[in-house]
């Protein structure tokens, strides 16, 4: 496999990537789990969905080869975020109604364009469940750019987003510019969802910003620790899940998500064990 990494540019692209989207997504991933917009990620892939399926269907009934289905479907994943944060404002007491309305919007869309491009194709299965032979070079320096910039303004923003996520109020109490971050916030939550298809694919993108926080959850002790626990766990399940699927012909995105699923079991496990460790002397052994 190490000669085959060397030799065939697709298997870096796979890697490379892999190697990013699995530090920005349970990076960003963290925050959305703590703020419970856990099925915000569910909802902006069904749009990136939509984004999809409508840059294929232009492509077959107006001929417009080369078109990278990937920039349509994150431009879909943003107005989508745009339209949850509309939503949030006009439902002021029933906010989490925005994320089910976006969904079924977004998987009408979907249907309508796939059924105006008569059906499915193999194009689109690879964005639905993961290709991680497709990614292209120009995919991997679009998702580096992206990564680059979830990156630097999670750093940027770090202690506002960590108030926010906490406690909106005391985060508008402070001075903070809720409206403005969570606007920032949401747009760096639709464009990783829409770098992400390509190599978990639309279905699975959210598993892989929920399953690697939900196992740190188990065994961090702290904030910080949560998200580099996270960072690591997502590495672990997209690199096991990449080399297994080379070895034994499975698809990636699904060995990835169950590698994460098996990851997150472990944990729970292993907590399970340290509440049950018999005490003595008022010490656990």
């Amino acid at each position: 496999m190490i000669h085959d990494l060397f030799q065939y540019e697709f298997l870096q692209n796979a890697f490379i990537t892999g190697m990013i989207i699995g530090i920005i997504a349970p990076l960003l991933g963290v925050f959305i789990v703590v703020r419970r917009l856990s099925l915000i990620a569910d909802a902006l892939s069904h749009v990136t969905l939509a984004g999809i399926a409508a840059s294929l269907l232009l492509e077959k009934k107006l001929l417009l080869v080369g078109l990278n289905p990937l920039y349509l479907g994150m431009t879909f994943s943003v107005v989508g975020a745009l339209f949850i944060e509309k939503l949030r404002a006009v439902y002021k007491y029933f906010q989490e109604l925005a994320i089910p309305i976006i969904l079924s919007g977004g998987i009408g869309l979907a249907v309508i364009f796939i059924s105006l491009a008569d059906g499915f194709n193999t194009d689109l299965f690879s964005y639905l469940f993961g290709s991680v032979s497709a990614v292209s070079r120009a995919d991997l320096y679009t998702i580096l750019v992206i990564s680059l910039f979830v990156v630097g303004i999670i750093f940027l923003l770090y202690k506002e987003l960590f108030i926010l996520s906490f406690d909106e109020e005391h985060a508008k109490a402070s001075g903070i510019a809720v409206k403005r971050i969570h606007f920032i916030f949401i747009i760096m939550v639709a464009l990783v969802i829409a770098a992400s298809m390509r190599v978990v694919g639309i279905l699975l993108v959210s598993s892989l910003m929920t399953l690697p926080v939900a196992a740190s959850i188990r065994i961090a002790k702290g904030f910080k620790q949560t998200i580099l626990y996270s960072v690591l766990l997502g590495e672990a399940s997209v690199l096991g899940g990449l080399v297994l699927s080379y070895y034994i012909d499975l698809a990636p995105g699904g060995t990835i998500v169950m590698i994460a699923v098996l990851i997150l079991i472990v944990t729970m496990f292993l907590k399970k064990l340290s509440f049950n460790k018999p005490v003595k002397n008022g010490v656990k052994s």
